[in-house]
C-alpha cells in the first residue's frame, strides 16, 4: 500500500463557503460527501432510493413469515480495497462487521482450485497456480507467450494501446491455455466483472489480472459482511453525515441539472437546489436519464459521457431451504451453465445463520453475470439445475422462501472504449464524476473503484479551492514485469 501522489496546499479546511450537490448515495457519493463535509463544504446529498447504499443498498422483505434485509447479493471485501476500508472505518473503526474467510475456492467440472495460502510475491504466485490447474511443460510450450506476458506487464498507457481493441474472449482464445486450465483459473475470474468476455476489453481484463493477482500483496482471500448492509453501514452513515451537517435528501432523485447564473441548479420534485459544484455519482442508467433530461449542458459536457452504457443483466437468487447445506461459505464456479458463484449465507451472515439454526435449514444465494437475456423463468430453471448438479444434496430440498433480483445497471467496458471513457474531471471544473464506470489513473475495480473515484472527485473540487486532499491508497501502479510491456 502506498499513497497516490496529489497536490498539497497547506490548508486543511475550506476558508470560504463552498456548496456542493452530490447526486447519488452509493459508495462513490457517500465517499465524496464525507471528504467534502469533513473539510467544511456545505453538502447536499440526493439519493433517489429511501436509503443510502446505491448498488450496495438493502431493503426490508418478508420471507417465510419473518422480516429480513435483502440486497443485491454477496460482495467480496478484498483486503487490498484500501480506500473502501478507510471509508467504512468512519462507522466501523475496527471493521468488526467483516468476517475473514480462509479460502476462495473455485469449483468446476475439471476440478477445484484454491486461492488460499498463495505467496505474496507476484512471480511466486505463478508456480502454485500452475500446479493446481495441471499446467505442464508441454502445455506451456503451446501457450502464446505475448498474451501470457501481458498478464505480468500491465502498463497504464501501453497495455490499453495494445489490447483495448481486442475482446477478452479473443485474448483468452489466443492465450491457448488447455481448456481445463482455462476453466479453472481464467474463466471464473473473467466472468466476475458482470461483462461477458466477448464484450469486455482485453485491456480491462489484463488490468484486473494485475490488480487482483500479480499486483495484490494482500492475497485473493477476502472478507464478507456478517450483518445486513443497512444495519451495518447505511443507517450509521446517515447518522455520520447528518452530524457533519450534510443535507441528506433520501427518496429525492435529481430530475435535471443546468447552469443558473454562474452556479449549478438541480431540479427535483421538491424544488430546485443551487450549488457551487456538482458531483455526479449515479449508476449508469441513472446518469443516462439525468443527461438525457439536461440538454442545456451542451456538447462539451455531454459528448464525453456518451460511451457510458450499462452491460448485460445479472441475476441474484437467495433461497431459504428446509434442510441444512454443509458447504464452503463461498465458491466461484465455471462450467455449470450460467451459474457464476454460490454463497451459503447461513455460514457467515448472522440473520441467515440464526434462521437456519431455528429451522434446521440453510440460506443459499446463486449469482449469474453477463446474461444473454432477461428471461426470468429460464434463468431460474438453469440456475436451479446448475445448483443441483454442483451440490446434489440440494435437489431434494424445498425452498421455504426466496428473493430474486434481476438488474442491468453495471457499467460496460467494451473493446475499443478505454480511450474515450470519462475520468473524474470534465470540461467544467465545477462538475466532477464518480462511480465504478470512471477511468482512474491507477488500477482499481468494483467497490474499490467506486470509493476511490468518490475520494478523487472530492479532492478535485477541494484542489480548486486550494484545500489539501484526502489520502488515496493504491497498490503497485504497474505490472511486476512492466519493463517488458513494449514486447507484450
Amino acid at each position: 500500500m502506498r499513497p497516490w501522489p496529489q497536490p498539497a496546499f497547506g490548508r486543511a479546511r475550506l476558508e470560504r463557503p463552498f456548496s456542493v450537490a452530490v447526486l447519488g448515495g452509493g459508495l462513490a457519493g457517500v465517499a465524496a460527501s464525507c471528504i467534502l463535509a469533513e473539510r467544511g463544504a456545505q453538502v447536499t446529498l440526493l439519493e433517489s432510493a429511501p436509503g443510502l447504499g446505491g448498488r450496495l443498498a438493502a431493503w426490508p422483505v418478508d420471507v417465510a413469515g419473518e422480516r429480513f434485509e435483502m440486497d443485491r447479493g454477496f460482495h467480496a471485501f478484498f483486503r487490498h480495497y484500501y480506500n473502501l476500508r478507510a471509508l467504512l472505518r468512519r462507522v466501523d473503526p475496527a471493521l468488526g462487521g467483516l468476517l475473514p474467510l480462509t479460502d476462495y475456492p473455485i469449483l468446476t467440472p475439471a476440478g477445484p482450485l484454491s486461492f488460499a495460502n498463495l505467496p505474496a510475491n507476484a512471480l511466486l504466485t505463478l508456480w502454485p497456480l500452475m500446479r493446481q490447474v495441471g499446467l505442464g511443460i508441454t502445455d506451456l510450450a503451446r501457450v502464446r507467450i505475448r498474451n501470457a506476458l501481458a498478464m505480468l506487464t500491465w502498463h497504464p498507457q501501453r497495455t490499453p494501446a495494445r489490447w483495448d481493441g481486442t475482446s477478452a474472449e479473443q485474448w483468452l482464445r489466443e492465450l491457448n491455455f488447455p481448456p481445463a486450465a482455462r476453466m479453472r483459473l481464467l474463466d471464473v475470474f473473467a466472468h466476475s466483472f458482470f461483462n461477458p468476455t466477448g464484450e469486455l476489453s482485453a485491456a480491462d481484463l489484463l488490468m484486473l489480472f494485475h490488480y487482483y493477482f500479480f499486483g495484490n500483496r494482500e492475497g485473493l482471500v477476502f472478507d464478507v459482511a456478517r450483518r445486513p448492509f443497512g444495519e451495518w453501514l447505511w443507517r450509521p452513515f446517515e447518522a455520520y453525515l447528518t452530524a457533519l451537517g450534510v443535507d441528506l435528501r433520501l427518496g429525492c432523485p435529481a430530475q435535471a441539472i443546468g447552469r443558473q447564473g454562474g452556479r449549478w441548479g438541480v431540479r427535483t420534485a421538491a424544488g430546485d437546489i443551487a450549488a457551487d459544484a456538482l458531483v455526479l455519482a449515479l449508476d449508469v442508467p441513472g446518469l443516462r436519464r439525468l443527461l438525457d433530461a439536461s440538454p442545456s449542458l451542451g456538447a462539451p459536457l455531454l459528448a464525453p459521457l456518451a460511451p457510458v452504457q450499462p452491460t448485460r443483466p445479472f441475476a441474484v437468487w437467495r433461497l431459504w431451504l428446509d434442510r441444512p447445506v454443509q458447504r464452503t461459505a463461498f465458491a466461484g464456479t465455471a462450467g455449470y451453465d450460467i451459474l457464476d458463484n454460490v454463497s451459503v449465507y447461513s455460514a457467515f451472515h448472522e440473520p441467515s445463520r440464526d434462521w437456519a439454526q431455528r429451522h434446521g435449514g440453510a440460506v443459499l444465494e446463486l449469482h449469474a453475470y453477463g446474461l444473454a437475456s432477461d428471461d426470468e423463468p429460464d434463468i431460474r430453471r438453469r440456475l436451479l439445475a446448475a445448483l443441483h448438479t454442483l451440490y446434489p444434496e440440494t435437489a431434494s430440498a424445498r425452498a421455504i422462501g426466496e428473493q430474486f433480483v434481476l438488474r442491468a445497471d453495471c457499467p460496460a467496458f467494451a473493446p475499443g472504449s478505454a480511450a474515450t471513457r470519462p475520468s473524474v474531471g470534465t470540461a467544467d471544473p465545477s462538475l466532477v464524476l464518480a462511480g465504478d464506470f470512471v477511468r482512474l489513473p491507477f488500477p482499481s475495480a468494483l467497490m474499490e473503484r467506486a470509493t476511490a473515484s468518490g475520494v478523487l472527485a472530492a479532492n478535485t473540487l477541494l484542489a480548486s479551492r486550494q484545500v489539501d486532499p484526502a489520502p488515496l491508497w493504491v497498490g503497485p501502479p504497474r505490472g511486476v514485469m512492466s519493463f517488458l510491456s513494449r514486447f507484450a
